[in-house]
């Protein structure tokens, strides 16, 4: 398998950290499987490599990528270090980011053997949330694949909103790290700001492609019950929807990655029967 990393510019200028993975062995072109990590996540978290790893030996072209304002550095690319940019980081930047990665592998199509008319969108966690976005409004997505994902960004309280905007951030513990990390009211402006486009769930109405959804029943990070929701919008004839049970949020997989689990090679053996079947 060849891995290889590059430095896509978004459109302000800042590098997006990107890893491709593709077979040693190509015969004929190859599916395009972009992934887009989520909330306090990056792309060489946990079992997000050796996910990407497996998905490309069976013949598929990866891409795993770092939004710009996650807060992971370009040096060490496991930790924290730039907490100044994960503070101002904003749902529609996401977005952005995330169409910056995809005209780069369209407007770079005959550099590599993809087929970019068979690109499969997917996202964990929040970067679910971003996917079905993004699918809902590019044409371009032929597939879209969602793990843990949520449904919807709306996740908190009015007081905690109005406490917020009274300091002008709030800080997230993150538990592996200890870190506290700052968000700026700006998520909180941005979000309000641009509350329609980022309907999750009415994004999942105007979709158009193929949806697989695959969640953990023991979530509890994204409630199970945000799947289901998900499903009961979504086109049932073009959507299945994956339980994997006795598992949570990373389907057993830990940071650092200690070595897959049942429950990962039954997620990572869905999407590979979705690109492949559907």
């Amino acid at each position: 398998m060849q891995l290889k990393t590059l430095r896509i510019k978004n459109k302000r200028g800042n590098n997006l950290l990107t890893d491709i993975r593709y077979p040693d062995e190509i015969t004929g072109s190859l599916p395009l499987f972009i992934f887009a990590h989520g909330f306090k996540g990056f792309k060489d978290w946990g079992c997000f490599p050796y996910m990407l790893e497996k998905i490309s030996e069976a013949g598929v072209f990866t891409v795993g990528f770092n939004f710009s304002y996650n807060g992971i550095g370009e040096t060490d690319l496991t930790e924290f270090t730039r907490l100044d940019l994960f503070a101002k980081n904003t749902l529609t930047r996401e977005l952005s980011d995330l169409g910056a990665v995809i005209d780069y592998f369209e407007a770079n199509k005959d550099s590599y053997n993809y087929n970019f008319d068979n690109l499969i969108l997917a996202g964990h966690s929040r970067g679910g949330g971003i996917a079905i976005i993004k699918a809902s409004e590019d044409k371009r997505v032929k597939k879209l694949i969602t793990l843990a994902a949520v449904s919807t960004f709306g996740r908190y309280t009015q007081r905690q909103k109005e406490e917020w905007e009274q300091k002008g951030f709030l800080q997230v513990l993150n538990t592996r790290t200890q870190q506290l990390m700052r968000m700026n009211f700006s998520f909180i402006k941005d979000l309000e700001k641009n509350k329609e486009r980022l309907d999750i769930e009415s994004a999942v109405k105007r979709l158009n492609c193929p949806f697989l959804i695959i969640h953990g029943k023991e979530d509890l990070s994204v409630d199970y019950k945000e799947a289901q929701k998900l499903y009961e919008l979504s086109n049932k004839s073009t959507t299945k929807f994956v339980t994997i049970e006795n598992t949570g949020h990373t389907f057993g997989a830990t940071h650092p990655f200690s070595g897959t689990t049942p429950h990962l090679e039954k997620v990572i053996s869905e999407i590979l029967n979705f690109i492949k079947n559907i």
